[in-house]
Order: C-alpha cells, then sequence, then structure tokens
C-alpha cells in the first residue's frame, strides 16, 4: 500500500543554544532537545502532526559526536587509532561495541523515539572512519566490528519499535549496499537533491539498490515553473517519492502539479515494487551537463512506468523501445509523446514525463 503521511524534523532539532558556534552541525552527540526551537517540548509537535493524521520523523546522526558536545570530549568511549582518537576535524565516532556507549544511545535514541511517538528515523552519517580502528587483531577487524556492531544497534531499534520506518541516509551514499539496506526500509538516494543530474544518478541506483528502497528527494521552490516543477516530481518516479524545500509557499497552480503526481504516483508504485528497469538513451558523458534524452522503463510484464528526461537538447528526439504501448495515464510535460514504441521528445531542455502504460500484446 501505498504512504505519503511521514513528516520528518530535520537537523537542528538539538541544537540547544541557537547562537552556539558552528551551527547545527557541531552540536551532535548530547541529543537534548532545543528548548528555543520547541519552547513546549518536541513532544507537542509530535502531537500536533499525529492530529492532522500524519506520522512525525525525527533525524539522528547517533554513532558521531562534533566539537561542540560533551561526548566530543568523552575519550573513553570513542573509536582510536594507534590510540589516538579518531578525530576529522570537528568529528569523531563513538565506540558502537562498548557497552556504555549502547546503554547511552538506549536513552539519547530508543527512549526518546518511545517517548515522543515517533514512527520515522532518518539516520545520517556524513563522515568516516578511514582505514580501521583499535580493538581487534588488526585494524581493519576493527572496522569490521564497529559496522557490524553498528548494524546489531539498528536492529535492536526495530525490535524495540517494531513499526518505526528507519531511512538509512549517508553523504555520498556509501551505505547503501546490501548488508545495510536489509535492515532499513529506504535510504536517501544521493546528496543531489536539486541539482540536473538526479535523474542519472537515479537511473544508475536501480543496479544496486531496489527502487522502493531508493528515497528521491523533490526538492520544490515557490520560484519554480511548470517545467521545473514536471523535473523535480518526475525525478522521484524512479523510486521513493519525498518532498521537502518551499511546500507552503507553492501557488495554486505550482500545488496543481505536485498533487496530480502525487496522484499518479500511487497509481504506478506496484510497478516500482515489482518490475524490471531497462535504460535508454544517449551514454552519460557528463553528469553536471548533460546533454540529449534519458528514458526508463520500469516494466512488470503486463505494465510499464516509463519516465522520460530531457537534458539540454538540440532538437527533438526520437527513442525506440522494445514494446509498443497505449497508455494509460501521463503526468508532466505535454511535449513529451509516448506514441507506440516510440518516445518522441521536444526541443525542450530539462523537462519530464512519466507515462503509466499497458503493454500490447
Amino acid at each position: 500500500m501505498f504512504s505519503s503521511h511521514y513528516l520528518t524534523i530535520d537537523a537542528g532539532w538539538f541544537r540547544e543554544n541557537l547562537a552556539v558556534e558552528g551551527g547545527w552541525d557541531s552540536c551532535i552527540g548530547d541529543w537534548n532537545q532545543s528548548k528555543e526551537l520547541f519552547p513546549n517540548g518536541i513532544k507537542e509537535v509530535c502531537d500536533y502532526i499525529r492530529a492532522q493524521g500524519m506520522v512525525p520523523g525525527i533525524w539522528f546522526e547517533f554513532e558521531n559526536a562534533t566539537n561542540q558536545t560533551k561526548m566530543f570530549q568523552n575519550g573513553g568511549h570513542l573509536l582510536k587509532r594507534n590510540g589516538c582518537v579518531i578525530d576529522t576535524g570537528r568529528r569523531v565516532f563513538l565506540d558502537m561495541r562498548d557497552e556504555w556507549v549502547t546503554n547511552y544511545l538506549d536513552k539519547k535514541v530508543i527512549h526518546f523515539l518511545k517517548e515522543n511517538g515517533f514512527g520515522y528515523l532518518k539516520v545520517d552519517y556524513n563522515d568516516t572512519i578511514g582505514i580501521g580502528c583499535d580493538g581487534a587483531e588488526s585494524l581493519g577487524e576493527g572496522l569490521r566490528q564497529q559496522v557490524c556492531a553498528s548494524q546489531n544497534y539498528f536492529r535492536k531499534i526495530k525490535e524495540e519499535i517494531p513499526d518505526l520506518v528507519i531511512e538509512n541516509c549517508s553523504s555520498g551514499g556509501h551505505r547503501l549496499e546490501p548488508s545495510m539496506m536489509e535492515i532499513v526500509s529506504q535510504a536517501s538516494f544521493s546528496d543531489a537533491h536539486e541539482g540536473r543530474e538526479i535523474p542519472i544518478i537515479a537511473a544508475n541506483l536501480h543496479r544496486a539498490v531496489h527502487p522502493s528502497q531508493s528515497q528521491i528527494w523533490a526538492v520544490l521552490h515557490a520560484g519554480d515553473d511548470n517545467d521545473r516543477l514536471y523535473y523535480s516530481m518526475t525525478n522521484t518516479m524512479l523510486g521513493r517519492m519525498c518532498l521537502s524545500g518551499e511546500i507552503y509557499e507553492l501557488n495554486e497552480n505550482q500545488w496543481k502539479i505536485v498533487q496530480n503526481a502525487i496522484n499518479f504516483y500511487k497509481k504506478i508504485a506496484h510497478i516500482i515494487r515489482c518490475g524490471n528497469s531497462y535504460r535508454y538513451g544517449e551514454p552519460v558523458l557528463s553528469y553536471n551537463f548533460p546533454k540529449g534524452v534519458q528514458v526508463m522503463v520500469r516494466d512488470n510484464g503486463d505494465e510499464a512506468l516509463i519516465v522520460v528526461h530531457t537534458f539540454e537538447t538540440n532538437g527533438e528526439n526520437t527513442i525506440q523501445l522494445a514494446n509498443e504501448f497505449d497508455i494509460l495515464e501521463h503526468f508532466g510535460s505535454s511535449q513529451i509523446i509516448l506514441k507506440d514504441n516510440q518516445v518522441i521528445t521536444p526541443d525542450k531542455s530539462f523537462t519530464a514525463a512519466a507515462f503509466y502504460a499497458k503493454k500490447r500484446n
């Protein structure tokens, strides 16, 4: 069943002093909710979100600590290499093999989630410990043990809160591998949230992460024209839809496009969940300055989702598909046409469309 009702409070809720040097990302590790941001407590906000028919979510990066926190100074429970705390500048790493650490996180993470009624957890990881750590016969074995201990803590969270949806997130996507993805519900597919290269990366990830687990952000802005909205919302058809940005500042026409995209997505979610993916179009020679057309076909046997993006163009394009289709529903630019076994795109850069179609016998 398709669900679109999670509302997540992102990073910064734990910034106790809003004037602290370095901003929210220097305050990771102590996990005390900000009384300036939430004067009546974060539970009041969670209760309000629930009252509006949505499920509250929260951002954590609980395996790290940064320089404006007490945890940053707690060297006895941090990862070391050759006897020295692993410090990547402003960030250190909790030793997840340490029972003191897991007891600390039980209070700061699991108890906090239960107490406030969170149903969604976004777990970030914005650095790397490098070659390994002390605590075993080699640095590499220390690294393996640390990774296993982290994964075991994810499993513990799920055991304690069985209905919790966990999003696996990490800068650069370095946790998008099978042993991590089998533990979590979904993952942020990339930090490329607003670039033109999003549909290229999202299509590539069909080889590595199941599309139903690959969360794709549509970062929306009040200044977006129709083509930009089509482009952003069609990106999400390549995985799991997530909305962000200036959502509450969109005008009536802009919101209508977003709502149409959501309604379309509900009709094709079953194809994302169960299907095979095929890419058509020119080879990608540049992610920053893409050219040509990309067509992704997600095929479940009888039906297909056909997702089309134009990049920088120099004329109309015609892409031949392996099958002929009849259109059941269309979202996006009306200038992008699906006819029989052809996708015809206009001489128009950076617009997009998606088709819900039935295969002809």
